[in-house]
């Protein structure tokens, strides 16, 4: 009869439960392997690589993932722009999306000089974490940029500065992804095609008397600006003055702006902000 060392039948029985298994997994493999369509590694090949996730997916290998798997349109890589969207597309043998160009701005132009701070915040240097302080915000405005820079550290292409106490756009290094609009916990940065060079600084809906209070530079709702645009392109919602698409860039509203809160957001406003 053949007997084994206390410690060698153990072994054995492992190495044969080893076995068992790795024949199993192999089988598995095998069995349920699903091919890769070749096409979600070429897309990402010629993605930039910035993981912005401008585009709505997790990354640039979601979005590759997603164009081929998904049906997400091929014209969301805003860091590749209009080249990167019609090589998907020749990929995909669909017609080419020309996505629209666009840049974040700031719709706030309450600086400590024109909107004074009425505390001295000592927390996390973080627009987040200061807006649940009560009040929601150490400035006197509710609304204005908190100028703690969330939307800098999470902008990967380096297009956001603290400039004066306010966030500050970059024209050139901004790919209009969208990160920094959605990291701001005050919605005062926005997005906007880089056409519409006119937008309104502010972004109070509080009425007129109030903002004057807090803000020498805000919007007052006065509707001077709608009642002078030749393109019928303003409106006043919420106390606020609001700028659309029929816009033509003729300034007639930011002439007509008793505040100054109406604007132009060209290459320039590093230098207005800085004023």
């Amino acid at each position: 009869m053949i007997t084994f060392a206390g410690t060698a039948y153990p072994a054995i029985v492992m190495g044969v439960l080893g076995l068992a298994f790795g024949a199993l997994l192999a089988f598995a493999s095998i069995k349920f392997f699903v091919e890769t369509d070749e096409r979600v590694s070429k897309i990402r090949e010629i993605l930039p690589g910035a993981n912005c996730g401008g585009c709505g997916y997790p990354g640039c290998d979601g979005y590759a993932d997603g164009v081929v798997t998904g049906g997400a349109k091929t014209g969301l890589c805003a860091a590749g722009g209009p080249e990167v969207s019609r090589l998907i597309a020749q990929i995909m043998g669909t017609a080419a999306e020309d996505p629209i160009p666009m840049r974040a701005y700031l719709k706030c132009a309450g600086s400590a000089k024109t909107s004074p701070r009425n505390a001295a915040y000592e927390g996390i240097r973080d627009c987040k974490s200061a807006a649940v302080l009560p009040g929601t915000s150490p400035n006197a405005c509710p609304f204005c940029c908190m100028g703690f820079g969330t939307c800098a550290d999470v902008c990967v292409f380096g297009a956001l500065s603290i400039v004066n106490g306010l966030a500050s756009v970059d024209p050139d290094k901004c790919v209009g992804c969208g990160t920094c609009v959605a990291a701001c916990p005050k919605s005062v940065l926005a997005l906007a095609p880089r056409a519409s060079c006119v937008q309104v600084a502010c972004n109070s809906k509080w009425r007129g008397p109030d903002v004057k209070k807090i803000c020498s530079a805000g919007c007052i709702a006065c509707g001077l600006c709608a009642r002078s645009c030749p393109a019928k392109a303003i409106t006043v919602e919420n106390n606020l003055a609001v700028i659309n698409e029929n816009c033509t860039n003729c300034g007639t509203c930011i002439s007509k702006c008793p505040v100054k809160c109406i604007t132009y957001i060209t290459e320039k406003e590093t230098e207005r902000m800085s004023a």
